[in-house]
Formats: structure tokens, sequence, C-alpha cells
């Protein structure tokens, strides 16, 4: 791994503290992320004309930012009820952000974006590795790294996963972008206010044991990450296919792709034909529920399991797999969310960290985030990637690409099962349709 050379790090708080968001509660959404770790991602650029001022620019243009964003400047804070039970709510305290100043002085933008592997060099470009959310209690709910290479800068964030999603997270990063680049106002002010449920009132309540508190388990392993672009063209071609190996037009180009890649990691982790595989989706809610626009500012996602036999997945083709995927998303709507979250108070159940199960795949990210669009003042980003928090064997991560109508699928795996995938003819040829 190169060397990382850090040059400061400081607390940057908001230029002015919002009374209207002093507290904000959490919700069954941002509650269930509490034992996991911070989302992680970053976005490559070349190097600005004016680097000497650059750091100052962004710490002045984060601090505009966060006057828009004061769950990100605030802390975690807890009430211990006589029950045994906790509340958590963000403390819109004003406590700052963490920004790190770094340089990886013999990095060039070849040494990060040529190789066919993800290198190992980008985790050094985080924050907060191995910090559980629940730490936000003492920890900043967000931390920025921006780290100077010999013709580039990596700028990027770790943010606590029971404040933000991938879409609020997304969607910080284009109003600093923004704002960087002059802005005074923000095009998608964020919206703050928790949804209306029958039954459910705030503060929740949730039992905590300590040990899970106090566990850890951050071993990124021996993985290999890599990302494979599919051109609008190739994306429209594999959609094509799906659909009429089942006769309709209802299968999407991410329902496509994704099964493309469920059938062709389990056909190469050699499962047994009779072992049940799975592949986990997160559905964003914020289509879904009437209450929620796409400025929600908090957690907004419910995950869903699909499910079928490895012999099933593989032989009944790319259309079959994709049209249970479809099924399963079609199904949720906004009936289940709200009965899932009246279900989920009654019975908390707080995900854990753990190593993945080899018969399963989770999957995350959306193509609808406007990530290359991130303009800071000198020009878009030319990579995007992902911190060492989101290693795990078996997660498939989705991106838009940077040309429109692109996808990007990361995928991060054993190597016997990345270089079994590279040498497997059909999906050789299934990226080729």
């Amino acid at each position: 791994m190169a060397s990382i050379r850090f040059i400061s790090s400081r607390i940057i708080q908001a230029g002015s503290r919002s009374k209207e968001t002093d507290r904000i509660d959490l919700t069954p959404w941002d509650l269930k992320h509490l034992l996991v770790g911070y989302l992680q991602a970053g976005l490559l650029f070349h190097k600005p004309k004016l680097p000497e001022a650059l750091i100052h620019h962004l710490q002045t243009s984060l601090s505009r930012t966060l006057d828009f964003f004061p769950p990100l400047a605030g802390r975690l804070a807890t009430i211990e009820h006589e029950d045994k039970t906790t509340s958590f709510f963000i403390d819109c305290n004003n406590a700052g952000a963490l920004f790190v100043h770094a340089t990886a002085e013999n990095v060039n933008i070849s040494d990060l974006v040529e190789p066919v592997y993800v290198p190992e060099t980008v985790d050094a470009f985080f924050q907060l590795d191995g910090v559980k959310n629940i730490e936000g209690t003492s920890k900043p709910l967000l931390a920025v790294q921006v780290t100077e290479l010999v013709d580039g800068i990596f700028i990027t964030c770790s943010a606590n996963h029971s404040v933000v999603d991938g879409a609020s997270f997304w969607h910080f990063f284009n109003s600093w972008s923004e704002i960087s680049r002059g802005f005074d106002y923000l095009s998608r002010p964020p919206i703050f206010k928790r949804p209306l449920i029958d039954d459910i009132h705030y503060p929740i309540r949730i039992p905590l044991q300590k040990e899970h508190i106090q566990e850890r388990f951050f071993q990124p392993g021996n993985l290999k990450v890599r990302v494979f672009n599919f051109r609008k063209e190739s994306i429209v071609r594999i959609k094509r296919k799906a659909n009429a190996e089942m006769n309709t037009d209802k299968i999407s180009s991410l329902q496509a792709l994704l099964s493309l890649f469920w059938q062709s990691i389990m056909r190469n982790r050699r499962m047994d034909p009779n072992q049940e595989t799975m592949i986990f989706l997160v559905i964003g809610v914020r289509q879904k529920l009437q209450q929620l626009s796409e400025e929600y500012f908090g957690n907004a996602i419910h995950s869903a399991e699909v499910s079928l036999k490895a012999g099933e997945l593989v032989e009944k083709g790319l259309g079959n797999a994709a049209w249970e995927i479809n099924q399963v998303v079609a199904n949720h709507r906004e009936e289940n969310f709200i009965n899932f979250v009246k279900w989920w108070v009654n019975s908390p159940l707080l995900f854990q960290t753990g190593p993945m199960m080899n018969n399963a795949l989770l999957t995350g990210n959306s193509p609808r985030f406007d990530i290359y669009g991130n303009d800071f003042g000198w020009g878009r980003p030319i990579a995007m990637s992902h911190g060492a928090e989101s290693k795990c064997d078996g997660l498939v991560t989705v991106s838009p690409g940077v040309e429109e109508g692109d996808i990007e699928i990361k995928v991060c795996l054993s190597p016997k099962t990345i270089q079994a995938m590279e040498n497997d003819e059909d999906f050789i040829a299934a990226l080729n349709i």
C-alpha cells in the first residue's frame, strides 16, 4: 500500500446553528443500522490549477453546507428509560464534522484507475474504519478526508449510517459541490420531518445488550474488488434478452444486471444445485411512501430477499432470475413498509456486522444517485470508490457510470471466485450480448 502522509486534522462546524432542528428522532429505518459501520464513498478528480487555496476553500464550503445539514454537524444522543430500553436521537449541537488533509506523494491517477482490481491504497483515503454507528454519541457523524495525489485529488466522506442512507449521503455530497461552486442556496434543500405513522411514537425505545455494543468486527480480509462498466447499449441488450426469455417487458435494466451477477457468482462458487441461494435487495422507500419526498434526509430503505436453488438459478436462465427479483420488488408497496415499521417497533432487530453467507449476495447503492455530477468548481469526477467498510465477500454495488445511461457494478469477492468469473465463458458471453 502506498504511503499516506497526514498533514492536518480539524473540526469543521456549521457557520450558523439552526434552532429549527435542534433534535431529530431516529426512525426504525435509522435505528436498525446502529451496530454496523459508517457509509464510505469518495470521488477522484484531476488536480485543480490552484491547489494552494484548495483546502481552505473546501473547509469553508463544507462549513456553509453544514448550515443546511445540521444533523451531520451533530452527535447521537441517548435517553435511558426505567424499563432498561434506550432511545436515540440526533443532537444538532454543532459539535462539528472531522476534516482531514492528507497527501499521497507517490500516487498518480493512473495508479488508481488502470489496475483491473481496485487498489488497496484507496482504503487509506477514508476515515472511521471499524467505527460503529452507535459510537456517534462521541464520534463525528461525518468525516471528510481530502488526499492530494501527484496529479489528482480524492475527496471522501464517511457518514453515520443511522443518520443517512445512500440517497441522503449523495444528497449532501451534491449540495457541498453546489456550495463549492459558489451557490448561496441549495437546489434541493433537505427535509428532516419524520414520517407520521399510526401507533409509532417518538422517541422509539429499543433494548440494547452491552456485549453487542462493545463487540467489533472489522476484517476486510483477502478480498478482491473489481468494477464492471456497462455501456448503455449493452444494458439495453441484456435487458431485452431477460424480458424476451419471460415474454414480458416489465424487467428493468437493474434487475437484469443483478440476475446476471447472481447467476455467475453462484455458478463460480461451485454451489450444490440443491442448495438455496439468496440475493438481498435494498429497496428505496422514498418512491413508495407518499409522505416522503426525494429530499427526505435520513434512512428510507427496506431490505428484501429473493431466493432460488443454485441449480434452478443457473439452469433456468437470465430471465427467470430477473423475473423473481422483479416480482419481489413489485410486491413491496406502501402498506408493506408501514406494516414493517410497526412490527419493528414491537420487536426491534438490529443489523449485525459479520461474514456473509457463502450462498448469499448483498446489493447496495443505486444507479439513480447523482455521483458524477459532483463538480466542486474544477470539473467532474473521473472515478468513484468506496472504503474498506464496504468490503465483504458477496457485496454487489451498483452505481451510475461516468457517461449518462451507463452503469457500474462493483463486486467484492474472494480471489478464487472472481478469477473463476473472469474465465467463465458464459459470463463473458453475457457481458458481450
